[in-house]
């Protein structure tokens, strides 16, 4: 005797899901026939039936399919299936009427039905396809919506963020700004970085790159603001040493929670002087190429924003000679490893590729996208945080 075979596993899975179908029918000889073809159908089917639009209204909770006739008490033709539409949900909506008028069916359903069945017509087997097909359309059309929601919302996000990265405020011809930006946020093109250049009058150039710790929506919100905040405080005139204890208090009555704080670098460089005043709050050095050597320019650090107030020290440097350029850069390019243990790239390394023969055959423009090229090349792949870099040239820039 040959034994029988298991059922193969997972067939459970595969069986046909169990619709839940509301029927709002007031004839109650038609109403008994569709319960019949559906059980003539062997179909996992539970209906449910109303007699009229409004009773079909309490009745909407967890129902997949809704077939409706045009003909009720309270709703009549394609008005009762545009009231039955705006209650739906989920749900789809199959017309079954006994009216054969074929303008009638296209007219239900470029309002919104799913199918438009005739009573008669139909018998168990189509009219339980027919019910399916109309879940899954519906369920189609949902999904394609949401993605179409979900894109139109990307590409809002994108025009919105791009136009919050700023263009320099500035008409001097004596030095130029290449900038560079790459958030660190999964399809975002913002992150909690920022930077600004303003030009005050014909001598002087306010230059600021920051970093607020974190790297959701949050963070990246908070930096514009921070940024905008900045370029007000510079244009309106606020002494130079009160700027960033006002940016901080900025920060400390935007930010979400106590524990975000921010990295400034700020420089105001002294055109006709050629030197520049330097603030650093706990953000790293700029770099200054000059001589065909990189070096940290040796500025006082004060402490982030956002922990205790305190003003920030100022540094004053000379920029002597006609050739030189400042490199402003968050954190985020020289955290990357630089091998398989824990070394990071830090400040002297970020040196070492500028001191590269390679990296000065590279045009200025460029060299911001090319350091972070090296940068991931070393760290093994993508940096995971925001980098956003300045680079101010005078003459050759180095």
């Amino acid at each position: 005797m040959t034994a029988a075979r298991p059922a193969p596993a997972g067939a459970a899975a595969r069986s046909p899901e169990r619709l839940r179908v509301l029927l709002v029918e007031d004839d109650e000889g038609d109403a008994y026939l569709v319960r019949e073809l559906l059980n003539e159908a062997d179909t996992a089917f539970d209906l449910q039936v109303a007699t009229t639009l409004g009773q079909a209204r309490d009745l909407m909770a967890g129902i997949h399919c809704v077939l409706l006739d045009l003909g009720l008490p309270d709703a009549e033709g394609i008005d009762g299936l545009r009231k039955l539409l705006a209650v739906a949900g989920h749900a789809a909506v199959c017309v079954l009427t006994g009216r054969s008028d074929e303008h009638l069916g296209v007219a239900a359903v470029a309002e919104g039905a799913q199918d438009y069945l005739v009573k008669g017509q139909v018998d168990g087997v189509l009219l339980s396809r027919a019910l399916r097909y109309a879940v899954e359309r519906k369920r189609a059309d949902e999904n394609t919506r949401r993605l179409r929601e979900a894109e139109l919302r990307q590409a809002e996000s994108a025009r919105l963020e791009r136009g919050l990265l700023p263009q320099p405020l500035m008409d001097t011809t004596e030095v130029t700004v290449h900038t560079f930006y790459r958030s660190g946020r999964a399809l975002g093109l913002l992150g909690g970085d920022f930077f600004d250049v303003v030009q005050v009058g014909d001598d002087r150039l306010h230059v600021i790159v920051g970093d607020v710790c974190g790297h959701s929506v949050d963070e990246a919100a908070l930096g514009v603001e921070l940024r905008v905040a900045w370029r007000a405080l510079v244009l309106a005139g606020v002494p130079d040493g009160q700027i960033l204890g006002a940016l901080e208090q900025v920060l400390m009555s935007e930010r979400r929670a106590r524990e975000i704080f921010a990295t400034v670098a700020s420089v105001v460089l002294d055109l006709p002087g050629n030197r520049a005043t330097v603030r650093l709050a706990g953000h790293p050095a700029p770099l200054l190429l000059r001589g065909g050597r990189a070096e940290p320019v040796a500025a006082a650090r004060g402490i982030v924003l956002g922990v205790q107030p305190a003003p920030t020290p100022a540094t004053e440097l000379d920029l002597s000679g006609d050739d030189w350029s400042l490199l402003m850069y968050t954190d985020g390019l020289i955290d990357g490893r630089t091998g398989t243990g824990d070394d990071r790239l830090e400040v002297p390394g970020l040196c070492a590729l500028l001191d590269e023969p390679d990296a000065r055959k590279v045009p200025l423009p460029a060299l911001p996208p090319w350091l972070v090229g090296r940068a991931e090349r070393a760290n093994g792949g993508p940096l995971a945080d925001d980098v956003a870099m300045l680079l101010l040239s005078r003459g050759g820039g180095r």
